[in-house]
């Protein structure tokens, strides 16, 4: 069963960073693009501005936001498996989890406009 990764394709670094993961990796992962896609509300059970505000995963029927969402992506990619193995670690995916909901908050000021 492939993981799901919801992301804004609204978002002109979201979109750059998905699409290299995408010509990398291979069917384990499907991608959901949340601009104005209800079926992603209904599958996350989130609403606009908790998938607006970071990236999502559904793995194993979980949803997985955040830090830990790309850790997830990462370990499904044979490119980027070091980074899911390097952040797994405690004190590094520490810094990386607050380093990455300050970028994604900034991101998320950035494109809020999407918000209805």
């Amino acid at each position: 069963m492939a993981i799901k990764v919801f992301f804004n394709n609204s978002c002109s670094i979201c979109r750059l960073e998905i699409n290299h993961y995408k010509k990398v990796a291979d069917s384990n992962l499907e991608w959901v693009d949340i601009t104005n896609n209800e079926e992603a509300l209904k599958l996350t059970s989130k609403s606009q501005e908790e998938l607006l505000r970071r990236l999502h995963v559904i793995d194993n029927g979980q949803v997985i936001e955040g830090a830990k969402a790309f850790v997830i992506i990462w370990s499904m990619i044979p490119k980027y498996n070091f980074l899911s193995k390097l952040f797994s670690i405690k004190p590094l995916f520490f810094l990386f989890h607050y380093t990455y909901e300050f970028v994604a908050y900034f991101l998320f000021l950035k494109n809020k406009n999407q918000l209805k």
